[in-house]
């Protein structure tokens, strides 16, 4: 599929003047939510993300240098409601962040990750989020290289440096096993999801990166900055 543009896509060698954020919700047990994301301090001005179910993520989203706000509220819960769970991170121009919903339902966290955005000349970079609470821990390979052993729900792993190429990822849990074909290119970055299906285990691989400037799949141009009022972004789509 075509790559969209990012504003700093231009030919131009100056270091790009914006970053990138997307939203995630990886919380099994949890009802659909609303995601608002903000200006620190302008909360009047949200981009919202409306009725996020589990396993969603948001496509990027350009934003301004500075402080953010994210906050979660119910579906369809009113924008003056006490948000169930917020926090509050900085973004630096030329960086991509996921911000994900993660923990059961009685714990749900919010928990801010940063993407590399930069690869080892000729090599793919992979990393996993273990976001299964059917099955406590689980084993993540890719061909020969070992990408997660008996790694725990929650927490993400560091990327990984593999060889490109079409090789199957393995995913061995105490109630299950699965396996997916995936290719990694050259000049990639990319996440391994591991989730809750009706029955077993379902895995998703997200690109977070791709080519030479390594720009962040599936931004968009609405962004954050300033204080005028900005269209939201699409719908969330499944990881």
């Amino acid at each position: 599929s075509q790559v969209p543009s990012s504003p700093a896509a231009s030919a131009a060698p100056s270091a790009p003047r914006d970053g990138w954020v997307r939203c995630a919700h990886l919380s099994p047990n949890s009802p659909p939510m609303d995601i608002y994301m903000y200006p620190f301090g302008l909360a009047s001005n949200p981009t919202v993300l409306r009725h996020v179910s589990y396993g969603s993520v948001s496509e990027y989203m350009a934003v301004s240098p500075g402080q953010y706000s994210v906050a979660i509220r119910a579906a369809g819960a009113p924008a003056s409601a006490v948000p169930l769970i917020s926090t509050s991170f900085t973004v630096s121009a030329g960086t991509a962040y996921t911000v994900a919903g993660i923990g059961p339902v009685s714990g749900v966290r919010l928990e801010t990750l940063k993407d590399q955005m930069t690869v080892p000349m000729g090599k793919a970079l992979v990393r996993v989020i273990q976001a299964s609470l059917k099955n406590f821990s689980v084993t993540v390979s890719y061909g020969p290289n070992v990408l997660a052993r008996q790694l725990a729900f929650g927490p993400a792993t560091s990327y990984l440096a593999v060889s490109p190429s079409s090789n199957m990822v393995q995913f061995d849990a105490s109630n299950g096993h699965t396996a997916m074909s995936v290719k990694f290119a050259a000049d990639t970055v990319h996440t391994i999801v591991v989730l809750d299906g009706s029955s077993g285990l379902k895995v998703d691989a997200l690109t977070d990166a791709v080519g030479s400037k390594m720009m962040p799949m599936g931004g968009v141009n609405t962004g954050f900055g300033g204080t005028e009022p900005r269209p939201s972004p699409a719908d969330p789509v499944p990881w």
